[in-house]
């Protein structure tokens, strides 16, 4: 059973206390988020970097954007990447597990923090509630936020690819992490040295595929989960979320089953074009030569 947490667990001074000489790098993969990105963004700098300095450094990696996110999130205060230049030799993207990996790069905290630019109701103790796991428990590596997912006037109905394709393929296949509420919830975070040391897929599988491969690596032990309240944000139709389906299965067949499903396929529905579908995979960073060279060159990290 994965150990289990409430952002209510954890105050400022604590975690003030607790993190000590550690940097603490949010980083948020965006792609036309001009809408909620500043934001998010000002909330963090605001309480989290000038208020109670938890926070280090504020990244967007802009994935190919065609408004004017990058434009909103540097005046909110982020430092801005563009992912399409970032690590260009490796793939110019869209993608945002591409992006994600690429904020592992480009970012300098010992410990890094992921949340969605696309968040409504976006609050800092999704942030603090992320942090506290790992900076009151020295053997915690990796922490994943869940939440409630309103979709209806009822308060329910969210996380409908979690429920209808991830739960059911991890419960046959990766049962010891069943006890994960939100598999694939955009906000989590994790400690360097156990980041570096993973594949990322470049798409929307990136999620799963960390979860299955620090699992096999590490054991659940080094995971918690942070209740993290109510989230909001963007629902997506069904036909959007078709493509995002196929490639989570793709993500968790090709690990319980290898070489039963190709990196490639082509979903298939009528009236629809065929849509492609990739669940390509980026390298661990460790193995990135420009990375070791960064480090090398001074940019230590714990």
């Amino acid at each position: 059973m994965v150990r289990t947490f409430d952002h209510h667990d954890f105050d400022h001074a604590t975690l003030l206390e607790a993190k000590g000489t550690q940097r603490v790098s949010v980083c948020l993969p965006a792609r036309n988020e001009q809408a909620t990105v500043g934001a998010i963004v000002g909330r963090l700098h605001d309480a989290l970097v000038q208020r109670v300095p938890l926070v280090d450094e504020i990244i967007v990696m802009d994935d190919g954007s065609t408004d004017a996110t990058a434009q909103v999130a540097a005046a909110a205060g982020a430092v801005v990447f563009d992912a399409s230049s970032t690590l260009a030799a490796h793939g110019a993207g869209p993608g945002k597990g591409m992006a994600m990996w690429k904020t592992v790069y480009a970012s300098t905290g010992d410990i890094v923090v992921w949340c969605d630019a696309d968040v409504t109701n976006f609050a800092t103790h999704f942030v603090t509630g992320l942090l506290g796991p790992l900076l009151t428990n020295s053997d915690v590596a990796y922490v994943k936020g869940f939440y409630r997912r309103p979709l209806s006037a009822a308060g329910a109905g969210g996380g409908r690819v979690t429920e209808l394709v991830a739960r059911p393929l991890m419960s046959m296949f990766f049962p010891e992490l069943t006890s994960f509420v939100q598999p694939l919830s955009g906000e989590y975070a994790g400690r360097r040295w156990l980041l570096e040391q993973v594949p990322f897929v470049a798409g929307y599988g990136v999620e799963v595929g960390l979860l299955i491969d620090i699992a096999a690596g590490w054991g659940v032990d080094v995971m918690a989960q942070v209740d993290l309240g109510t989230r909001l944000h963007r629902n997506r139709t069904l036909t959007e979320l078709g493509p995002q389906a196929t490639t989570i299965m793709q993500v968790i067949l090709r690990r319980a089953l290898p070489g039963l499903v190709a990196d490639a396929a082509e979903l298939i529905r009528p009236g629809l074009p065929p849509a492609a579908v990739h669940a390509d995979e980026l390298p661990p960073m460790n193995t990135v030569a420009s990375y070791l060279e960064r480090r090398e060159n001074g940019t230590k990290f714990s």
